[in-house]
């Protein structure tokens, strides 16, 4: 599929928004988002969670957060059977958490400096906290959002346990309405 994009954009001499290559998109992270969440945690955050999609949104912010406090951890997040950025066998790249977990080996726009560790999170993990966000907090989100909150989850009952962890909520849960998410 790659090829054949890159042979048709060839061939039509047109313009693709590649996102997995696209600077300008970690560029929007870098100089938004990141600095928004800054901003609203007062400076002083711990760690940071981000489902790997094209890695745009993790590289951005693991950026910003890196130079305002290299001891800041920021985790990529990735499908349980699909943690390939990991070093793991992709076992099942069929998962179920949509915008990311690709299988893909490397994410051009990820400086790999700024990675601290990965976490992984099950379909089942990251449906049940998608819904639990939707019940307990009123916040209507989807598979990716609800595998982020997990894997911090994850940290603050661990290695985190008293601090302050960064989330992306990347997705609502509208696409989601011909699911099974909400059964």
């Amino acid at each position: 599929m790659e090829e054949a994009a890159r042979r048709i954009t060839k061939e039509r001499d047109a313009f693709r928004a590649d996102q997995f290559h696209l600077e300008s998109s970690s560029r929007a992270h870098y100089l938004h988002t990141a600095p928004e969440i800054l901003k609203q945690a007062n400076g002083k955050i711990d760690a940071f969670c981000d489902y790997a999609g094209t890695g745009s949104s993790f590289a951005g912010c693991a950026a910003v957060f890196k130079e305002h406090d290299p001891a800041i951890q920021c985790f990529i997040v990735e499908p349980a059977e699909a943690a390939i950025l990991a070093g793991r066998q992709v076992t099942n790249p069929n998962h179920r958490i949509q915008g990311g977990g690709y299988s893909m080996e490397e994410l051009s726009l990820i400086n790999k400096l700024h990675i601290d560790g990965y976490l992984q999170v099950t379909d089942e993990e990251a449906m049940d906290t998608a819904r639990r966000l939707a019940r307990e907090e009123g916040i209507f989100a989807g598979f990716s959002s609800g595998a982020n909150v997990f894997a911090a989850m994850q940290l603050l009952q661990g290695t985190c346990k008293g601090k302050t962890i960064a989330v992306l909520l990347p997705d609502s849960g509208l696409k989601y309405l011909s699911t099974d998410l909400w059964l």
